[in-house]
Formats: structure tokens, C-alpha cells, sequence
């Protein structure tokens, strides 16, 4: 009679994967090979998906900067140049915030900004 190797264990480690296919329709859910696929498929875009969650709140909050912007008669990017230049390291997310909820202060920083901006050489004629 041949010998009993993983008996408990092969299960139980099977019972993990199934556990993870949940919500799955069909042989997505019951047999093993499609299991397996199903469970690295969804590894590989949970992967993907946490990245492009992150790149999609920064282009959120670009928009939401840049808008706020506008309404204070200056383009996003001279913005992010003034704020470099003035030396104002605050992120993306806290500036869409406080543009948001606290538009004097936003008003301010973007005053700071002006400041920073550098002054343009005058055009040749």
C-alpha cells in the first residue's frame, strides 16, 4: 500500500487557494488548474491596480490644484515653479486640500508663489 504524504496538509493548503477564488463563477471556483490561474491573475492585477490607484488620487489632485489655480489667474505649472522657487515644499494631496477646505491660505501660498516665480528676461527687439 503506497505511503500517505500530504494528506492534511495538501488539503489544507488547496482549501487556501479555493478560499481566494470566492465570488468566482463556475470552474473559476471548483477546479484546481483554473484555481490557480484565477488566484495569479488576480495576484497580478491587485499588483498593477495598487499603483494605478495611487497614480489616479495625484491626477485628482492636480486637477483640483490647477482649477484653483485658474481661479486665481495663474497656470498650474508657473504655480509649481513658484513654489519651488520660493522654497514651499507642501504635496500635491495637502495642497488640493487646503485649496479645498481653507481657500484664504491657498490664497496666500499662491501669493508666495508669485513671489517665487523668477523674473523673465525682457525680449530683444
Amino acid at each position: 500500500m503506497p505511503r500517505a504524504t500530504n494528506g492534511a496538509a495538501r488539503r489544507q493548503s488547496k482549501v487556501r487557494w479555493f478560499k481566494k477564488t470566492k465570488g468566482n463563477r463556475g470552474a473559476r471556483r471548483n477546479h484546481w488548474s483554473r484555481v490557480k490561474e484565477t488566484v495569479y491573475r488576480a495576484g497580478a492585477y491587485q499588483y498593477e491596480h495598487r499603483r494605478t490607484v495611487k497614480r489616479e488620487y495625484r491626477q485628482l489632485w492636480i486637477t483640483r490644484i490647477s482649477a484653483a489655480c485658474q481661479m486665481r489667474d495663474i497656470s498650474y505649472s508657473r504655480f509649481i515653479a513658484g513654489l519651488k522657487g520660493a522654497n514651499i515644499t507642501l504635496n500635491r494631496k495637502m495642497l488640493s486640500e487646503i485649496a479645498i477646505h481653507d481657500p484664504a491660505t491657498f490664497d496666500k501660498i499662491v501669493e508666495q508663489a508669485k513671489a517665487g516665480l523668477p523674473v523673465a528676461a525682457p525680449k530683444a527687439a
